[in-house]
């Protein structure tokens, strides 16, 4: 408490005793939780030592712990407490060895600035001449044509998700980010940038769980780590426009030569069976639907990731979600509130039980003030399971090698 008052820096590591010999009489045992009450700014229980808790997360943990302390009195950190739970044994060294050189860095593992206005990174002229990778992830309109453009000048592959606006230049990378040629292309990158979260295709989210780049950057509006892989890098705050203006592009050349066919023989594959009927055939085609001057809700069962999958849609068109937890409830009245705010034509797609979940707004789509057309999917409520039993079938359909990795 003494030293919260001046603002002075502390840190303290207390020790426990495993839950298993709290509150049973064993000796040395005390219940240490809120043992000082509010005076940290930030506590940390630690949970009890485990080779199946990767390191990275200890030390990104740790990292964002101290940053948030750091916020709380500007230049002053408040008191910190982190709580371990100690059993005989230790790691071993293959574990400790997954940081890597960081045990003989001066830097955090994970950087992070936590103004809305973040500063420029002042290395970024070194960076932006290595080769890099762009992940897009949800974002505005605006920002999302500015990406696109950031990235075919810097010459960098942009993964776009389906809420990117980016217009997807390389599409159907759920595909091809299975294909082993487009994935060992991926590994010379140096450096990957992710503007923006809420990742929705399953493979990207693995790809990006696996890449080991020189460094990790990750730029959104919203703060939190927002990276379940826990990379060494940067977490930026920042609005992506701004954070693009401080951080100008240099034409270079693109880097990668096999994942732009790659990407081509996909679209191509997916064309070829667009006819058929089917729930993965009707996303594919979801652009051809589209109202002029209008705008995209798309609900979260599998009919997202198999627009994320299958479509390309128009770079600058707005899609909207309601991605939270990727819930199923509250859908139909979260596209009807997006429809009376921007009194635009909307088409929304949801599945079967996302509708039963919602039944009561379709009151709502009674007083929208431009058409609204609702596309409920029928998946007779365990489709979602289907499809993945079937997955590798139809991935040896369309990319013989994406069969080969795990969805």
């Amino acid at each position: 408490m003494k030293r919260g008052l001046p603002g002075e820096k502390l840190i303290l590591l207390t020790a426990d005793r495993p839950p298993e010999l709290i509150d049973c009489g064993a000796n040395q045992a005390i219940r240490q939780a809120g043992m000082f009450a509010s005076h940290p700014s930030q506590t940390l229980s630690l949970p009890r030592p485990t080779q199946d808790i990767s390191a990275r997360w200890l030390v990104s943990t740790l990292d964002n712990v101290l940053a948030d302390a750091a916020c709380r009195r500007g230049t002053h950190q408040l008191p910190v407490c982190g709580t371990a739970v100690w059993r005989y044994g230790r790691h071993g060294l293959a574990w400790q060895q997954s940081l890597g050189d960081w045990w003989q860095d001066d830097k955090p593992w994970l950087r992070e600035a936590r103004r809305l206005e973040s500063d420029k990174q002042r290395d970024w002229f070194f960076w932006r001449q290595k080769r890099g990778v762009v992940v897009a992830g949800r974002m505005s309109v605006e920002e999302g044509k500015k990406v696109a453009l950031w990235a075919q000048t810097l010459g960098w592959p942009l993964i776009g998700d389906v809420l990117s606006q980016t217009g997807q230049p390389l599409p159907c990378a759920d595909l091809w980010l299975g294909n082993a040629k487009a994935v060992t292309e991926l590994q010379q990158a140096q450096i990957v940038v992710q503007l923006g979260s809420s990742l929705t295709g399953k493979r990207l989210l693995q790809w990006q769980a696996a890449c080991e780049p020189e460094e990790y950057w990750i730029i959104d509006n919203i703060e939190g780590r927002l990276d379940p892989a826990h990379h060494r890098g940067r977490r930026l705050v920042a609005k992506i426009a701004d954070w693009l203006e401080l951080h100008p592009a240099e034409k270079r050349h693109p880097w990668c030569v096999d994942i732009p066919r790659l990407a081509e023989q996909a679209w191509q594959a997916v064309v070829a069976r667009r006819d058929m009927f089917g729930e993965a055939q009707l996303a594919h085609r979801i652009r051809d639907y589209l109202p002029e001057q209008g705008q995209l809700f798309v609900g979260n069962s599998l009919v997202v990731r198999l627009i994320d999958a299958l479509s390309q849609l128009p770079a600058g068109y707005p899609v909207y979600s309601n991605r939270g937890a990727s819930g199923i409830d509250g859908l139909i009245s979260t596209a009807a509130g997006v429809q009376r705010a921007s009194a635009k034509s909307t088409l929304a797609i949801v599945g079967d039980l996302s509708a039963l979940y919602d039944l009561n707004a379709l009151a709502l789509l009674r007083q929208v003030s431009a058409p609204f057309v609702l596309i409920v999917v029928n998946k007779q409520r365990r489709a979602n399971f289907l499809f993945v039993a079937d997955a590798a079938e139809r991935a040896r359909a369309v990319l013989p090698d994406a069969a080969k990795r795990p969805l």
